[in-house]
Parts: structure tokens; sequence; C-alpha cells
């Protein structure tokens, strides 16, 4: 265990300081684009923008798998990494080498996702009937 866990430290350091690499790389990308009063056409314009927006969002995800990589260190070093935490059984090597920030076995993850798309339908069918209803008294 201690081995597998040493493997995957230096896994997960690995990939922080390429994503951290990553971020940096975006931000100077972005902080290279020319500033104030808008140049070129309404084209150049609006592809300045989308690539803009683009950044702004792989640099969230980015931010979001530090902070997945910085959890899964921290349960490395309080003795806790690669057990589900769900139903507290050891999550296979195989998808830590794929996921090395995974909280869940595969088994588990499966559940969260079915029954997370189960509720996020409810709440869609729950949105869509109070329209449906509301359309309904304005009439």
């Amino acid at each position: 265990m201690a081995e597998r866990n040493e493997e995957m430290k230096a896994l997960l350091l690995k990939m922080k300081e390429e994503t951290l690499k990553e971020i940096h790389k975006t931000l100077k990308t972005s902080s290279d684009l020319p500033s104030g009063e808008p140049s070129g056409d309404i084209y150049d314009q609006a592809s300045s923008e989308r690539d803009r927006e683009l950044g702004l969002l792989l640099n969230d995800r980015e931010r979001e798998k530090l902070r997945n990589i910085d959890e899964a260190l921290l349960r490395i070093a309080e003795g806790e990494y690669g057990i589900c935490e769900e139903c507290g059984c050891e999550i296979p090597i195989g998808r830590l080498r794929v996921m090395p920030f995974a909280h869940c076995c595969v088994k588990c993850k499966e559940d969260l996702e079915k029954m997370q798309a189960q509720t996020k339908r409810f709440e869609e069918d729950r949105v869509y009937n109070e329209i449906s209803f509301g359309e309904e008294e304005e009439a």
C-alpha cells in the first residue's frame, strides 16, 4: 500500500506541475491580448471574445483539477488514499492510474452519476411543470 501511494503521489505531483504550467500559459496568453479599444472588424472582435471565454472556461477546469489533485495528496498524507468514500472498499490501482484523484470505485461512481442524472431530470420536470401551470393560469 505504501509503495502504491508513493507511485500515485509522484503521478499527482507531476499532474499538478503540468496543470500549473497550463494555467500560467493560459493566463499569459490572455494577458497578451490587447486591451482597451476593440480592434479589427466585428468578426475579429467576436473571435477574440470567444477565445477569451474559452480560456476562462479552461482555466476553471484546470483550477478544479488542481483542487482535486491537492485533495488526493492530502488523502495520501492522512492515509486515506485509494479508499472509496462511498463503500469503504479499496479502489483498484488501474482506476487510480487513470484517475489518480478518484474518490470512489467505479461501481459507486456509476451509482452516484445515475442518482445525479435522476435528480437533474426531476428538477427539469419540476421547472417545466411550473412553467406550464403558470402559463395556464395567465390564460
